[in-house]
């Protein structure tokens, strides 16, 4: 008799309906994995969602870096994890750009869920504050004049950095010649000091050195101008139409994750973004909280992975 009251609970339990069980989730702490170091960019602003998640879902969410391999490292170990909703992935625009450029043991697009995206952040194209050009204007005519000794660098082959980089030089029509440096700081230390040309710096690390006067803003990779720097024009502004790229955070689950969980993620992750003092800490980093539904991030990281592939494939770029 006991054998078949237990057997009926278990098999009652079975039947609960997806949209029952994501009422009660989450039931224990969960593991956030950011696929970059601790201190970085992507790293902060987890933290401070992070930390608002915890607050309003009654659970811990634990922060775990696991670095290396341009974030692929971190995302396949979210990948490979129960679709339960406690192993969760925040990754960065790496996310999009990595299957163009490098072989990957899984595949992002079919292995993980888009659950939100976080944020966004738009890159500054600085130049040395000694430069001869003061506009974007400038700097490209510079760079005609004198064809393969005008250089920009960037944190890494394949990063954001030097995907704009390559974006620039299609629509421009000019040669410049990548240096990639193995970070952000080393990158800016050498524009500062005038050893490259020029740099396409993350607004969350580039910003205050534009503001002390130690780099020289041109232009911004995003729609409209900044608030912060309402008088650095945007690219399209400058001349270049529909130049827009952000760097962006966002939010992943394994594949198989029940709606029901996805949904209440992504609910949890947008009221996150709309809090007013989590608003105020992100916008603190430079960066801007947008917290949007799973099919509006998903399309957005298909037109991302697009936009990348076709770059890389019609500029041969690599990252030996």
């Amino acid at each position: 008799m006991f054998f078949l009251k237990k057997l009926a609970s278990i098999l009652a339990i079975a039947c609960i309906p997806a949209a029952a069980q994501a009422q009660v989730y989450p039931a224990k702490p969960i593991r956030l994995v950011v696929p970059y170091s601790a201190g970085g960019g992507a790293d902060n602003a987890a933290r401070i969602i992070a930390a608002r998640l915890t607050t309003t879902l009654g659970q811990t969410v634990v922060i775990d870096n696991r670095p290396g391999g341009s974030g692929m490292i971190g995302a396949q170990a979210v990948a490979q994890a129960a679709p339960d909703g406690y192993t969760v992935l925040y990754d960065a625009s790496a996310f999009a750009v990595n299957p163009a450029l490098r072989k990957m043991a899984f595949d992002p697009a079919k292995d993980l869920m888009p659950v939100s995206l976080a944020v966004t952040v738009p890159n500054i194209l600085v130049v040395p504050p000694s430069a001869p050009y003061k506009t974007v204007q400038e700097f490209v005519d510079h760079a005609r004049k004198h064809p393969g000794e005008m250089t920009y660098a960037s944190y890494g082959a394949g990063s954001a950095a030097h995907l704009i980089g390559e974006l620039l030089k299609n629509q421009a029509g000019i040669d410049l010649l990548h240096v990639p440096y193995k970070g952000g700081a080393p990158a800016l230390t050498d524009v500062m000091g005038g050893q490259v040309n020029s740099y396409f710096a993350n607004a969350a690390s580039g910003m205050s050195y534009v503001k002390s006067g130690k780099l020289r803003a041109l232009a911004v990779t995003s729609a409209k101008r900044m608030a912060s720097m309402p008088d650095v024009p945007t690219l399209a502004e400058s001349g270049f139409k529909n130049f827009e790229v952000l760097e962006w955070n966002g939010f992943f689950v394994p594949k198989g994750t029940s709606n029901g969980v996805v949904a209440k993620l992504a609910k949890e992750i947008q009221a996150a973004t709309m809090d007013p003092e989590t608003r105020q800490k992100l916008i603190g980093l430079g960066v801007d909280p947008i917290g949007s539904s799973p099919d509006v991030f998903s399309k957005f990281v298909q037109t991302e992975m697009s936009r990348w592939a076709t770059l890389v494939k019609s500029n041969n770029i690599t990252v030996d």
